[in-house]
């Protein structure tokens, strides 16, 4: 009786449904025993046509539309719209207005690394590490409740300011819970930097170095934790961080540990702007009047989310509607650098090499072409037209 002879190399899919993933992401990875040898990813699983939609509705109908895009980032998501529809309106909010803006968006970023290195922690297999962490999370989330009324899309945004003013008593709060926080991080920096097991899943792990990281566009903290100084608050500052200078957080080292390090110190600079912006709030209005209509046109925002560079592209033609809204999210430039330096790193470590960019896969919402087969040419079909073709398709199915 003969055998077959066993490969020596797999392919290993992981998603689109995967119990470790919470979001629907496609990867395959080759591997050589356990050495991940070759790394595809497929997106587009969670497209919600948000781009095309925003065509449909009005201008102020968009801002609670695109804060959907992210539930974690809603906020900067609407700042970096109502920044580009007030460009082409040659409008500016109010100092009062700006200032709650960041506010907001600091609290917001501090909301979004606590809910990260839960994660990532949980990923690594420190699960005690992921519910302290997200036990404080509660913390600003309540600040953020507080403040505007909800805890996921804010809504604190419109266009020519803000709808809510800081009080007293939200100013009070803010600062004991500011205080708080900052205890507990000062704890957490040191548990990922001394714990002796975290530390072996993460020191030289998944290393980007600074010419990679040049190399592949990457964004954010990611890119921050590699050396590179890219950070659009201090490159390019907008709203408040115009009169509040943000002193950027910058390790060298590349590797997961770096990026740990990195966001958790961003999380001190989160705390310092907070208080500043609390001790040197502008007196004034929350907002100017828009017109109804921009005029015709095209602006572009650039803001930093907590995962990186967020862009926004609207064209205006005059009407009550915009002809085209364009979002570039922070994941999309930085997935790449998952796919190089998973390759010759343990298939182990994968989940904590993809957690390390903090991703978010619905947030790579995109347009759609439409090609026929064996036909060359492409072209964007209407709502109506990818209605109707949606009705027919799942009629022929039925």
């Amino acid at each position: 009786m003969t055998t077959g002879s066993v490969p020596k190399r797999f392919s290993i899919p992981i998603g689109p449904q995967h119990p470790a993933l919470k979001e629907p992401g496609h990867f395959d990875f080759s591997v050589d025993g356990e050495v991940v040898t070759g790394a595809t990813v497929r997106l587009g699983y969670a497209h919600r046509g948000i781009e095309k939609a925003a065509e449909n509705q009005n201008w102020v109908q968009n801002l609670y539309l695109l804060e959907r895009i992210c539930g974690i980032c809603s906020h900067i998501h609407a700042t970096a719209y109502c920044l580009g529809v007030e460009k082409l309106a040659d409008v500016e909010a109010p100092p009062r207005a700006q200032a709650i803006r960041v506010l907001i968006a600091e609290l917001e970023r501090v909301h979004s690394h606590l809910l990260w290195l839960g994660v990532t922690a949980h990923e690594a297999g420190f699960d005690t590490l992921f519910m302290y962490s997200w036990r404080d999370r509660e913390t600003v989330m309540d600040i953020l409740e507080s403040l505007t009324g909800n805890r996921v899309n804010y809504s604190a945004n419109m266009l020519g300011g803000v709808k809510f003013d800081v009080t007293d008593d939200n100013r009070k709060a803010i600062e004991r819970g500011v205080n708080f926080l900052e205890t507990r991080t000062r704890h957490y920096l040191n548990v990922v930097t001394t714990d002796q097991v975290f530390v072996q899943r993460t020191r030289g792990v998944g290393v980007i170095t600074r010419e990679q990281a040049e190399q592949l566009g990457v964004i954010g903290p990611t890119a921050r934790a590699s050396g590179v100084l890219r950070d659009v608050r201090v490159e390019a500052p907008y709203a408040a961080y115009r009169d509040i200078p943000v002193q950027p957080v910058i390790e060298t080292a590349g590797d997961l540990e770096a990026r740990f390090v990195v966001r958790l110190k961003e999380l001190f600079e989160s705390y310092r702007l907070i208080r500043v912006i609390l001790e040197q709030m502008p007196p004034g209005d929350l907002n100017v009047r828009m017109p109804r209509r921009p005029k015709a046109g095209e602006a572009i925002s650039r803001v930093e989310a907590p995962r990186g560079e967020l862009f926004y592209f609207i064209k205006s033609n005059g009407a009550d509607n915009p002809e085209r809204v364009k979002v570039r999210t922070p994941t999309l430039c930085n997935m790449a650098s998952v796919l190089v330096t998973a390759v010759g790193q343990q298939l182990a470590d994968v989940p904590m090499i993809l957690a390390g960019i903090d991703p978010c896969f619905s947030c790579n919402d995109r347009a759609v072409t439409i090609s026929k087969a064996g036909d060359a040419t492409s072209a964007v079909w209407s709502w109506q037209q990818l209605r109707q073709y949606s009705q027919a398709y799942y009629r022929r199915r039925l």
